[in-house]
């Protein structure tokens, strides 16, 4: 393990990416882009930096995610294993839907790369295959584009729709109030987001992948390619109870997403679990602040749910059947903005 990455902190911006720079560029885009279809065309829900998109056609609103497995695919061709990555790309759209209430209808997937290999397909499909299954999503096609001009691997991308059953509204944390519980639901690991770091920490440590980390079963790489967790049944379970205010999916940004919800609540964090296992190692590997660690990885909660607290136990049992559990409340909502850590004295104040 090299000495000179230890002795120095890590962060996202130093390995290259600048959450900064992002917002920036995005503000950058939406400032051109004006245009308003007329009304046929259907209305679109505002529900400004949200986790999908939603229009509303006739009496139906559908919402609308779209999103990529990002660096991870770097690891998955480094190691020649893909179905990891395949199920991370109807992860990551799918639980977007799950953070507005959505039920997932469909997803179309977008794979680029230098060459089509049937065997690297195969593997990326079975994956896929497992993603739809754990979600009730279908596949309806996709694109495939041989651009070798501009990648040498592969990249893997893809949008899923979903709609609301009956007479359910989206949750959009509008009702969000100051005494509210948040309840959290554990991850798998890193699901898909912060790979650009943790591979430029493992490049300057010249960590050994086909070896487990200490305390681990499985080596290092298979447990860096699991697939992440997916939420929907969790969304499913809740979605439309009265007392359920809002949903969060904890991906890039970390807690910071919670702040998407609603700029009215401060999202107080007590009990928000310390990083442990992997988290805890790659912590130490690249000597990264627990602020910058907390607004870059899930740190152990994949999916958050802000609720009344008046029956709690029953919205405890009622996670526990729709296969979550290890759901338990981690912070609770007080007056004001942003996101609050008390035992690191760290506060976020929004999702850039």
């Amino acid at each position: 393990m090299g000495g000179d990455t230890r002795n120095s902190r890590w962060t996202y911006a130093r390995a290259g990416v600048d959450r900064g720079r992002v917002s920036e560029a995005l503000k950058a885009l939406l400032r051109e882009v004006r245009y308003r279809p007329p009304p046929a065309h259907g209305r679109p829900v505002e529900v400004t930096g949200h986790y999908a998109g939603m229009v509303r056609i006739g009496r139906e609103t559908i919402a609308i995610t779209t999103d990529t497995v990002g660096t991870k695919v770097l690891l998955a061709a480094e190691l020649h294993r893909w179905e990891g990555v395949g199920e991370d790309v109807v992860q990551v759209n799918v639980n977007d839907l799950a953070a507005v209430g959505a039920r997932p209808s469909a997803f179309v997937d977008t794979i680029l790369c230098s060459r089509p290999d049937p065997e690297v397909f195969r593997s990326i499909g079975r994956g896929i295959e497992r993603g739809l299954r754990a979600s009730g999503c279908a596949l309806l096609g996709g694109e495939t584009a041989v651009v070798p001009d501009i990648l040498e691997e592969v990249d893997l991308g893809g949008t899923a729709i979903g709609f609301f059953p009956s007479k359910r509204s989206p949750v959009t944390g509008e009702r969000i109030r100051w005494g509210d519980a948040v309840i959290g639901i554990p991850s798998h690991g890193f699901h898909a987001n912060g790979y650009t770091l943790i591979r430029r920490l493992l490049e300057e440590n010249r960590v050994d992948l086909s070896r487990p980390r200490e305390g681990a079963a499985m080596p290092l790489g298979e447990e860096l390619l699991q697939p992440g967790r997916i939420y929907t049944g969790v969304s499913e379970a809740l979605a439309g109870l009265p007392e359920v205010h809002g949903f969060a999916h904890i991906s890039g940004g970390g807690v910071r997403n919670l702040t998407r919800l609603n700029p009215r609540a401060r999202f107080v964090l007590d009990g928000w679990p310390a990083p442990e296992g992997l988290f805890e190692w790659v912590q130490e590997l690249g000597q990264i602040p627990g602020e910058e660690l907390y607004q870059t990885f899930n740190t152990g909660i994949g999916f958050a749910v802000i609720a009344r607290p008046v029956r709690l136990s029953a919205l405890l049992r009622r996670l526990a059947r729709a296969g979550a559990p290890d759901a338990r409340v981690v912070g609770h909502v007080e007056r004001g903005g942003g996101v609050e850590l008390p035992h690191l004295d760290v506060r976020y104040e929004g999702y850039a």
